[in-house]
Protein backbone atom coordinates (compact mmCIF):
# COMPACT_ATOMS: atom_id res chain seq x y z
CA UNK A 1 0.00 0.00 0.00
CA UNK A 2 1.41 3.16 -0.86
CA UNK A 3 2.00 6.39 1.39
CA UNK A 4 -0.38 9.55 1.06
CA UNK A 5 2.90 11.42 0.43
CA UNK A 6 4.28 8.81 -2.35
CA UNK A 7 0.76 9.60 -4.08
CA UNK A 8 0.91 12.77 -4.07
CA UNK A 9 4.47 13.07 -5.85
CA UNK A 10 2.88 10.66 -8.47
CA UNK A 11 0.18 13.37 -8.91
CA UNK A 12 2.38 15.92 -8.93
CA UNK A 13 4.72 14.22 -11.23
CA UNK A 14 2.19 12.68 -13.89
CA UNK A 15 0.44 16.57 -13.28
CA UNK A 16 4.08 17.85 -14.50
CA UNK A 17 4.76 15.33 -17.41
CA UNK A 18 1.21 16.25 -18.87
CA UNK A 19 2.00 20.19 -18.71
CA UNK A 20 5.38 19.76 -20.58
CA UNK A 21 3.97 18.02 -23.37
CA UNK A 22 0.90 21.20 -23.56
CA UNK A 23 2.80 24.03 -22.62
CA UNK A 24 4.90 24.86 -26.35
CA UNK A 25 7.61 26.65 -24.04
CA UNK A 26 5.25 29.00 -22.06
CA UNK A 27 5.95 29.62 -18.13
CA UNK A 28 4.56 27.50 -15.50
CA UNK A 29 2.30 29.50 -12.87
CA UNK A 30 3.30 26.81 -9.82
CA UNK A 31 0.88 26.76 -6.51
CA UNK A 32 2.02 25.24 -3.19
CA UNK A 33 -0.33 25.23 -0.03
CA UNK A 34 0.64 24.21 3.37
CA UNK A 35 -1.71 24.66 6.48
CA UNK A 36 -0.95 28.24 7.08
CA UNK A 37 0.17 30.05 4.02
CA UNK A 38 -0.31 29.57 0.47
CA UNK A 39 2.72 30.35 -1.91
CA UNK A 40 2.64 31.02 -6.31
CA UNK A 41 5.73 31.25 -8.51
CA UNK A 42 6.11 31.88 -12.25
CA UNK A 43 8.74 29.38 -13.74
CA UNK A 44 10.92 29.39 -16.71
CA UNK A 45 11.52 25.51 -17.29
CA UNK A 46 13.97 26.01 -20.08
CA UNK A 47 16.06 28.96 -18.20
CA UNK A 48 15.19 27.38 -14.98
CA UNK A 49 14.62 30.61 -13.00
CA UNK A 50 11.68 31.62 -11.17
CA UNK A 51 10.39 34.84 -12.75
CA UNK A 52 8.11 36.59 -10.18
CA UNK A 53 6.65 35.09 -7.06
CA UNK A 54 4.33 35.87 -4.37
CA UNK A 55 3.38 34.63 -0.70
CA UNK A 56 1.52 35.13 2.58
CA UNK A 57 4.34 35.35 4.10
CA UNK A 58 5.36 38.51 2.74
CA UNK A 59 5.87 41.56 5.62
CA UNK A 60 3.13 43.87 3.15
CA UNK A 61 0.73 41.00 3.10
CA UNK A 62 1.30 39.82 6.71
CA UNK A 63 0.73 43.85 8.40
CA UNK A 64 -2.92 43.80 6.50
CA UNK A 65 -4.09 41.36 8.64
CA UNK A 66 -4.50 38.14 6.12
CA UNK A 67 -3.45 34.55 6.93
CA UNK A 68 -2.71 32.38 3.88
CA UNK A 69 -5.46 29.30 5.78
CA UNK A 70 -8.51 31.61 3.70
CA UNK A 71 -9.42 32.11 0.34
CA UNK A 72 -9.22 35.76 0.71
CA UNK A 73 -5.68 35.45 1.03
CA UNK A 74 -5.45 33.33 -1.94
CA UNK A 75 -7.12 36.09 -3.82
CA UNK A 76 -4.93 38.70 -2.59
CA UNK A 77 -1.70 36.41 -3.73
CA UNK A 78 -3.46 35.77 -7.47
CA UNK A 79 -3.94 39.56 -8.41
CA UNK A 80 -0.78 39.98 -6.66
CA UNK A 81 1.35 37.15 -9.07
CA UNK A 82 -0.76 38.87 -12.17
CA UNK A 83 0.91 41.94 -11.32
CA UNK A 84 4.34 40.56 -11.19
CA UNK A 85 3.81 38.41 -13.70
CA UNK A 86 2.95 41.47 -16.01
CA UNK A 87 6.42 43.81 -15.12
CA UNK A 88 8.35 40.46 -15.60
CA UNK A 89 6.91 40.61 -19.28
CA UNK A 90 4.77 37.34 -18.95
CA UNK A 91 0.81 37.22 -20.07
CA UNK A 92 0.39 33.57 -20.96
CA UNK A 93 1.15 30.79 -18.65
CA UNK A 94 0.35 27.21 -17.88
CA UNK A 95 -1.26 25.96 -14.54
CA UNK A 96 0.36 24.19 -12.34
CA UNK A 97 -1.93 22.89 -9.63
CA UNK A 98 0.71 20.32 -8.43
CA UNK A 99 -0.80 17.62 -6.22
CA UNK A 100 -4.07 19.60 -5.12
CA UNK A 101 -7.33 19.31 -6.02
CA UNK A 102 -8.79 22.61 -7.96
CA UNK A 103 -11.32 23.60 -5.43
CA UNK A 104 -11.01 26.50 -2.51
CA UNK A 105 -8.13 28.09 -1.91
CA UNK A 106 -6.11 26.98 -5.39
CA UNK A 107 -9.31 27.90 -7.48
CA UNK A 108 -9.29 30.99 -5.75
CA UNK A 109 -5.90 31.97 -6.66
CA UNK A 110 -6.21 30.81 -10.25
CA UNK A 111 -9.28 33.03 -11.11
CA UNK A 112 -7.36 36.11 -9.44
CA UNK A 113 -4.78 35.84 -12.06
CA UNK A 114 -6.75 35.47 -14.46
CA UNK A 115 -8.49 38.73 -13.31
CA UNK A 116 -5.55 39.96 -12.98
CA UNK A 117 -4.27 40.04 -16.65
CA UNK A 118 -2.55 36.41 -17.05
CA UNK A 119 -4.23 33.78 -19.62
CA UNK A 120 -4.22 30.04 -19.06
Amino acid sequence: MASQQGMQERRRQRLRFQLRRKSGGRPRLSVFRSSKHIHAQIIDDAQGRTLASASTLEKDIRSNGKTGANVDAASVIGKLIAERALEAGVKTVVFDRGAYVYHGRVKALAEAAREGGLSF
